[in-house]
């Protein structure tokens, strides 16, 4: 016999939120739960352990597409673990990548921050770099004034709220890009 829980039971049996749990449905990683006579959803011992599921494949850093694609084999009697293996090497292959990016980033920005003399003086090593090749009269006349998209004020509300999702960061927010 399956318990029934409503959202914000299920949230925390599951260790996610609400606004996940319905993140999920909305894009199809979960099926849309049922419903109670009021209207309420409800979340089966099923529903969570898909919610532990995703939960601990973002925490490795799956895309949703991925997840999506290791719950289908989760799913399928018939895979092979050679299957699955893949999905995760796959993955493996794209951190590694970013990994050297992330280094090769590193390694320049060291470059730049060790030339700069951090002083009281305008003169900026690190933006004579950055601007090389653009002469000086062609330099900005004042600060950019930035216009929020939706994506940077759902990274500027999670960042305020909880710890850096690095692996979103690092993938420029693109969540939203997999489910499609």
């Amino acid at each position: 016999m399956t318990t029934l829980m409503n959202i914000g039971e299920a949230a925390a049996a599951a260790g996610v939120s609400a606004k996940m749990i319905r993140h999920y449905e909305q894009i199809g990683l979960l099926p849309e739960a049922e419903r109670s006579e009021s209207g309420y959803r409800l979340y089966g011992d099923r529903e969570v352990s898909v919610l532990r599921f995703v939960r601990q494949s973002r925490h490795l850093g799956f895309s949703v597409a991925q997840i999506a694609e290791l719950i289908g084999l989760w799913s399928d009697s018939q895979r092979t673990s050679r299957e699955v293996k893949a999905v995760a090497q796959r993955h493996l292959d794209d951190l590694e990548e970013k990994r050297r990016e992330i280094e090769q980033m590193m390694d320049g920005l060291s470059v730049l921050v060790k030339a700069c003399h951090g002083n009281d003086q305008p003169h900026c090593a690190i933006l004579d770099k950055l601007s090389r090749g653009s002469p000086a009269q062609h330099q900005p006349q004042q600060k950019p004034q930035l216009k929020k998209s939706r994506a940077q004020a759902e990274v500027t509300t999670a960042s305020t709220s909880s710890p850096i999702d690095l692996m979103a960061w690092m993938r420029g927010v693109h969540v939203h890009h997999d489910a499609h």
